[in-house]
């Protein structure tokens, strides 16, 4: 990887870093989402940050964006479009929705019905929106930032699982701590960070590092690995349903970006082994014998940890 490159991501996420204070880990797998070219799902309670971290990446890329509130009411022609008819032409015009953006914060996903969440399927799955049996390519790149509070809350729809498999990692935000919460206190005195933030790439720069990325090298033994994980959610008595082969795919992508971003050129184990819990926490199913016995909302990567730890990582 060229030096400017590495400075450039480092940069990045050193910015976002100030926004979304003590939060490393959280700012660098979402650098990594964005060099996948995948979507982020952020989960947590209301008020730690999970906006502000989607806002703060949208400003440090030059590009479109939109902010869409979802709502119980919303339809899917809020967010793909509707064709209105023209008076004056005699003609039926197509009104682009919020979707045809390059960056898109669905904001609180799980608030509106699964018929308005289904209408993110294609685009996030193809890139792609169809309405009234014509098909618009969306923006490139196209990056999903989606929060959601926890499906426990009042007023919530869980995400189906086929949504869910569109999302290539679900991170959950956590409460800071009392020194970095006193630093944020201070740091919003007078202003908002995000208010100093400008942009440091334009949609081309993105495109050429999710192409980059592709020539990170696997070798088969770190496949034999990740394939011996996948396995081992579909043969585990505990869960009803595994992996399915995209989310072999999107642990294959993000293990290249992620040793990308720490610039080198091949994967190392611990780029898998780190990235397990967050590519397939939300795509797999915890049986309803099993999951009484562990803390709500972190039965599957509790489980995920523990079938982690009974496969041999390869030397």
């Amino acid at each position: 990887m060229i030096t400017t490159t590495t400075n450039r991501l480092r940069e990045l996420r050193q910015t976002i870093e100030s926004v979304i204070r003590g939060k490393s880990e959280v700012v660098h797998l979402a650098v990594v989402t964005l060099l996948t070219g995948g979507h982020l799902l952020v989960e947590d309670v209301p008020g730690v940050g999970k906006t502000t971290l989607a806002q703060t990446i949208s400003r440090c890329l030059d590009c479109s964006f939109q902010r869409i509130q979802f709502t119980s009411d919303l339809l899917p022609s809020d967010i793909v479009g509707i064709s209105v008819y023209n008076q004056h032409s005699g003609e039926f015009e197509f009104k682009q929705g919020p979707i045809f953006a390059n960056v898109i914060l669905a904001d609180e996903i799980n608030r509106t019905t699964p018929k308005t969440q289904s209408s993110l399927l294609e685009a996030m799955a193809e890139g792609r929106a169809t309405i009234e049996n014509q098909t618009y390519d969306l923006p490139r790149p196209f990056l999903v930032l989606a929060t959601q509070n926890p499906s426990e809350h009042h007023g919530t729809y869980p995400l189906p699982e086929s949504q869910l498999d569109r999302f290539l990692m679900r991170i959950r935000m956590g409460y800071p701590s009392i020194d970095e919460e006193k630093e944020i206190l201070r740091q919003q005195r007078h202003h908002h960070p995000l208010e100093q933030i400008t942009p440091l790439m334009n949609a081309d720069d993105v495109l050429d590092l999710q192409e980059e990325i592709k020539n990170v090298r696997v070798d088969d033994a770190l496949l034999d690995y990740l394939m011996e994980v996948v396995a081992a959610t579909r043969d585990s008595e505990m869960l009803d349903w595994g992996v399915s082969p995209r989310g072999s795919l999107a642990l294959y992508r993000a293990a290249q970006a992620m040793a990308f971003t720490e610039d080198r050129a091949y994967c190392i184990a611990d780029d898998i082994k780190r990235l397990i819990v967050p590519v397939f926490g939300h795509r797999i199913v915890v049986n309803s014998r099993y999951s009484g016995r562990l803390r709500r909302g972190e039965d599957s990567d509790t489980l995920l940890a523990e079938i982690v730890k009974n496969v041999r990582v390869p030397i």
